[in-house]
């Protein structure tokens, strides 16, 4: 497959995250894979060191996968199983915890190799339903069947989808293994502590492939399809606020970067249309990495702002790559799960404003993420020496409402003062890879966006407060009129655990 000659010498920096890595697989997790033709299975010794002791841990991978595949063709693997025998001496330090049962989440390396090239994936979130421990004996242990009788998790979810890039065999192959336990009381109470990660790792060296695959010159990639967006009736699209470029950025950053591809897609057109596909090149893989990012919101009937964050964030990067060498574009989508105490949501902020203009109100806000994590799109363009890049990002939040005071007398809202629904969130960066100038990815910056604040329910015990909190911070109809910015700091990859951006910094948010 044939790459844009630029852009692989002067690759953007968010393909270079992790190090040098080429690799011949590309993971796209939205794109249809060919029907499974064979039902896998390999049994994987592992080294796990629990709180007790290490423990040998044998597990079972399961996957429907196909028997061939083309070049480029992107294959799903279905089915996915990982079963986990705990054995009685793994459980004690729960069983101590008087937990009755016990859960996990797995995320699973699987080893892609196709010819000379490696590249490793990760399974992540797979889910094991909660299972009965079994009872102590009186003596505090399993008696005579100690070491024999513990339980077995099966961890089951969807995993990214793979197409290799060079005809001949290929392997996916499990790797490294986490876990994230997770027990509770009899009376489904989480214990204390309530979970217990496990870094497992392989017993020996032997490779143990789940599946071979037999790959074919095909004619060319699939192309997965763009996410469609459906945002809520309500909603109204976001109008990008006026931008404020960093030290050595081109103001009109974010206008040039859509007259540069338009004009690219035009000339195309002119000289030889329909002669382009988009291309899918073989070296993308994904990685992960965290970040924080802190700001300020605007609530424009309250004349004031809250703080938002550290909003500390969980990224997939490389999720969707798309290298369009015709068109000289290279479009990447990432995602972002924010995390605070175990849950998908911001810190609590404490704000005060005038409400109507003159009462002080103080209220804790809560900024919960729902439905999918969020999406990062990031554009760039390849044919011009700065590669400018226009970043985007998409999340799906609700607002909550607590320990409000007014004019210093406290108002009970109840337990789910909230937006009646979520709203959506679109921040936006511009910024370029030559030199580093503005937001990229990578190396954080400034994101701005507006967000439509929908009414609120549930306010209020014994009376409606509802009508007083959407009249004092909802949204006017359907505008978008609340301006956030938020600073993101460098990001900590995975691959890189030692550079200078490990751990995660916590930024200084801009006004």
């Amino acid at each position: 497959m044939t790459l844009d000659a630029r852009a692989a010498a002067r690759r953007p920096l968010h393909l270079a995250l992790g190090g040098a890595l080429v690799a011949a697989t590309a993971l796209i997790p939205s794109a249809e894979s060919v029907a499974a033709g064979q039902t896998t299975e390999v049994t994987v010794p592992y080294t796990c060191p629990f709180p007790s002791g290490t423990e040998q841990v044998e597990a079972v991978v399961k996957a429907a996968l196909p028997v061939t595949a083309r070049t480029g063709e992107t294959v799903r693997p279905r089915d996915v199983s990982v079963a986990l025998p705990l054995p009685r001496s793994a459980l004690t330090q729960f069983t101590a915890l008087e937990a009755a049962t016990l859960s996990a989440t797995a995320e699973l390396t699987v080893r892609n190799t196709n010819g000379d090239h490696t590249a490793d994936a990760s399974w992540q979130q797979l889910e094991a339903p909660e299972v009965a421990l079994p009872p102590q004996d009186e003596g505090g242990n399993g008696g005579e069947n100690n070491d024999t009788d513990g339980v077995v998790l099966t961890a089951t979810g969807e995993v990214p989808t793979v197409a290799f890039g060079t005809p001949g065999p290929a392997t996916l192959a499990p790797a490294g293994l986490t876990l994230t336990l997770a027990s509770f009381t009899e009376d489904g109470a989480p214990t204390t502590p309530p979970r217990l990660t496990v870094v497992c790792a392989p017993a020996d060296d032997k490779e143990r492939p789940l599946a071979r695959i037999t790959v074919r010159d095909g004619a060319g990639p699939t192309t997965p399809a763009p996410d469609p967006t459906t945002p809520g009736e309500d909603l109204a699209e976001p109008t990008p606020p006026p931008v404020r470029p960093a030290p050595g950025l081109d103001p009109d950053a974010h206008r040039k970067i859509e007259d540069l591809t338009e004009a690219r897609l035009e000339a195309l057109d002119d000289e030889n249309p329909g002669s382009c596909p988009i291309e899918i090149p073989p070296e993308w893989i994904m990685t992960t990495a965290e970040t924080y990012a802190a700001g300020y919101a605007n609530a424009v009937k309250l004349d004031g702002a809250a703080a938002l964050g550290p909003a500390f964030m969980k990224v997939v990067l490389n999720k969707r790559y798309i290298n369009d060498s015709c068109a000289s574009t290279v479009d990447v989508t990432s995602e972002v799960e924010f995390e605070y105490e175990g849950k998908r949501q911001l810190p609590p902020t404490k704000a005060t404003f005038l409400s109507y203009g003159f009462m002080p109100t103080t209220a804790t806000m809560v900024l919960e993420q729902v439905g999918p994590p969020a999406v990062v799109q990031t554009h760039t363009v390849t044919n011009t020496p700065t590669y400018p890049e226009e970043s985007t990002v998409t999340a799906q939040l609700s607002m909550r409402l607590y320990d409000v005071e007014v004019n210093g007398v406290p108002l009970d809202v109840g337990p789910d003062c909230r937006t009646e629904r979520p709203f959506e969130q679109v921040l936006r960066g511009y910024g370029q890879s030559y030199p580093p100038a503005g937001y990229l990815v990578a190396t954080g910056g400034n994101l701005t966006g507006y967000a439509h604040i929908p009414p609120f329910k549930g306010c209020g015990v014994g009376e409606n407060l509802d009508p007083l909190f959407t009249s004092a911070i909802s949204s006017v109809g359907k505008k978008a009129d609340n301006y956030t910015k938020m600073t993101q700091a460098p990001l900590c990859v995975a691959t890189n655990p030692d550079g200078p951006d490990c751990p995660p910094k916590v930024p200084k948010p801009q006004k």
